[in-house]
């Protein structure tokens, strides 16, 4: 690892600490130490070492995050699939930064040797077209679709592989990746999926209609939201971090994106003891 990226949450006084301690540790040891934009400026740092949060990933070997699911997937999902990703958890929920303070020393260690144990995650992407919006985004975690704060219920029309599915009313929809089904698509009462499944999950938010219930597909299938809505806020949310207006007529697209993330996990624990200790699940058996 010649070169290592670190992001830091900057409203977290200890998440800045072990990544100053980090750096010096890296530094000592012969280690180029870039960092993203916001991380270098809360730490008084020059320019020279920084770099965007979409570019981090591709200046680094290695990216290391200390905070929460945030912090991560603001630079996760940006990173080429070959830069593995640790993700070390200062105190949040989080599902996605499973390494425990306590293990990340001997962790890093591991990897400065080259015993890299990483998981492919499957990204989307994600493209708006219309008289409203447009663009295209990748995500990690989900797409959803949204009302604005005084609006009524939306009405939306999903199309899966070219296949008319149903036209949905509700406070939203949520199209969620294996990896973000633990997000707000689990609090939308959406599954929990494995996260190397080759899924898509589709799950309305409160929805008009009890019936339409959450839908689990191939994630080698396109799905085609189009807003029927009109005069009203509504909204598209990328991964919950970017967000673009859609208006009637617009159609969001999500599609399964030929690139991966590489997240590097705990030798201590699997998927299931995550599950167990995030969603307090019972321990003994």
């Amino acid at each position: 690892m010649r070169t290592v990226g670190l992001s830091a949450k900057i409203t977290s006084t200890a998440a800045l600490g072990i990544a100053r301690s980090t750096a010096q540790e890296l530094a000592a040891r012969g280690v180029r130490v870039v960092y993203d934009q916001p991380t270098a400026a809360a730490l008084g740092l020059d320019e020279d070492s920084s770099f965007a949060r979409s570019e981090l990933g591709a200046a680094s070997d290695l990216l290391i995050t200390f905070g929460g699911d945030g912090t991560l997937l603001s630079v996760a999902r940006h990173a080429p699939a070959g830069v593995p990703i640790i993700g070390v958890n200062m105190g949040t929920l989080g599902f996605l930064t499973e390494i425990r303070m306590e293990e990340f020393p001997e962790l890093l260690e591991q990897i400065l040797r080259g015993e890299v144990l990483a998981e492919r995650r499957v990204t989307f992407d994600v493209s708006v077209e219309g008289n409203g919006a447009s663009g295209h985004y990748r995500v990690l975690n989900d797409a959803v679709i949204n009302k604005g704060a005084l609006a009524r219920i939306i009405e939306m029309s999903v199309d899966v592989g070219g296949q008319f599915v149903s036209t949905f009313r509700a406070d939203g929809l949520i199209v969620s990746t294996p990896t973000g089904s633990t997000a707000y698509n689990l609090s939308a009462g959406g599954p929990i999926i494995y996260p190397t499944m080759g899924a898509i999950v589709i799950t309305p938010i409160c929805p008009h209609m009890l019936s339409n219930r959450p839908i689990v597909l191939p994630d080698d299938l396109p799905v085609v939201v189009t807003i029927l809505t009109r005069d009203q806020e509504v909204f598209l949310t990328l991964d919950g971090q970017e967000g673009v207006p859609v208006n009637e007529g617009d159609r969001v697209t999500v599609t399964k994106s030929d690139h991966t993330v590489s997240l590097v996990q705990s030798p201590n624990k699997n998927y299931f003891d995550v599950l167990r200790n995030k969603l307090k699940w019972g321990e003994g058996r």
